[in-house]
């Protein structure tokens, strides 16, 4: 058993966000916390340890999920859930994914402080896993408690040190049976509370994001084949140039984007040369394409169409193209009744907010095709997320919490 600190009183959620962020803090200053590794069994721990301090009921599951309960008297069997994930991208920042989750414990131990216990059951989560930092497989929290992720997923997957994925869950004591299976299905709804990860809210004004949709996500590994020759010895009209043909596709694709609709977003992310050689033409190029938009008819005309044109400047070009579609994630709508519970308390409240797409994945998304579920951001100063400048102001990290409290109450009490 690992060992962590003992509880401490903490009241607000940036007091909370900086206490767990000490779990796996780099020098930089960010936070490190992959799936099972000690960082991430570390804070699971003191999370544990705060829930019951919170008066909860903590409890883990087979797969690694943590929970709080806070018990219902008279509706036990239809949970309402809230929560976020634990684990982080490398060096990371402090409050993706952390925030919902200590914003979940002090919204359950202010509400029962002040009301009492519920009439219905409310359970806030930590969620293992959903960033696919350590292993190449993302949602695994939310995806073993919806059934959409199985034991078949992880047969093959290694980390980058060789550690498969059954030996990293094993060896922090997963996986084995000794904790409750994972799949619910005893959920009524799932409301999440996040950083908005990009800059819209910070330059509207606006303290509260209200999501509508999270996009839909698609993407590639697109392969162009050309061939090797002498950097200095074969004249420009003679060449096969896969970088050429690369980049001229990339500029297609952000060119025919940015033309097609304002909420469109299609990015390379990632290309890899061979031989990567200064003094030779490259014989070989992947890079990755990233589409991403809320209606998935438009999302399909795009890709079609794209990848078509590429295979017609590739024919130009006399190159070879291969496209792998690799993930294809729908869009997925957010519980229209929900969303309107919450606009409702902003309203009265006149605190200023607005309906927007969220173009980053959650877990939302997965607990969105199975139960009603609401997702909530505060605004990322600049944007910046998934660095260690990622930063909320306290105020808007409370203005939060506060929401969260208000609409499980009218959910629950």
């Amino acid at each position: 058993m690992i060992k962590t600190d003992p509880p401490i009183e903490m009241k607000t959620a940036y007091e909370m966000t900086e206490w767990l962020a000490r779990y796996g803090q780099t020098e930089r200053g960010g936070v490190t916390r992959l799936l099972y590794d000690q960082k991430w069994q570390e804070a699971q721990q003191a999370l544990q340890k705060e829930m019951e301090a919170a008066g909860l009921v903590s409890y883990f599951d087979d797969a690694g999920n943590l929970y709080g309960r806070l018990e219902g008297s008279e509706k036990t069997d239809a949970v309402i859930l809230t929560g976020s994930h634990i684990d982080t991208v490398a060096d990371g920042g402090k409050y993706d994914g952390a925030y919902g989750i200590v914003a979940g414990i002090l919204a359950l131990k202010s509400l029962f402080k002040q009301y009492g216990q519920p009439k219905q059951t409310i359970e806030v989560v930590s969620l293992c896993e959903e960033e696919g930092s350590r292993f190449p497989l993302t949602y695994w929290g939310s995806g073993n408690i919806t059934g959409l992720r199985k034991e078949e997923h992880i047969q093959e997957l290694k980390d980058s040190s060789g550690t498969t994925f059954t030996e990293a869950m094993n060896a922090a004591g997963f996986g084995l049976g000794h904790f409750r299976k994972a799949k619910r299905d005893d959920l009524d709804c799932f409301i999440e509370l996040h950083i908005e990860q990009g800059e819209v809210l910070e330059r509207e004004g606006k303290a509260v994001g209200v999501v509508s949709h999270i996009v839909g996500q698609r993407r590639y590994n697109v392969t162009i084949t050309g061939e090797s020759n002498h950097a200095g010895t074969t004249p420009m009209t003679y060449r096969k140039d896969a970088v050429y043909t690369a980049a001229v596709l990339t500029q297609t694709l952000i060119e025919r984007a940015k033309k097609t609709d304002l909420d469109l977003v299609a990015t390379v992310g990632r290309m890899e040369i061979k031989p990567n050689i200064p003094n030779v033409i490259a014989r070989e190029v992947v890079f990755s394409v990233d589409i991403r938009h809320s209606e998935e008819p438009l999302l399909e005309s795009f890709s079609t169409a794209v990848f078509e044109t590429f295979e017609q400047i590739c024919q130009v070009h006399q190159t070879g193209i291969h496209i792998e579609n690799w993930m294809n994630e729908k869009p997925v709508p957010m519980c229209q009744k929900l969303s309107a519970l919450s606009t409702d308390i902003l309203e009265r409240e006149q605190i200023p907010y607005k309906v927007m797409t969220s173009g980053a994945g959650h877990d939302s998304q997965v607990f969105g095709q199975y139960v009603p579920t609401s997702l909530l951001f505060v605004p990322s100063h600049r944007g910046i997320s998934h660095s260690p400048d990622e930063y909320t102001k306290a105020e808007d990290l409370e203005q939060g919490v506060q929401l969260l409290k208000k609409t499980l109450y009218e959910l629950a009490y």
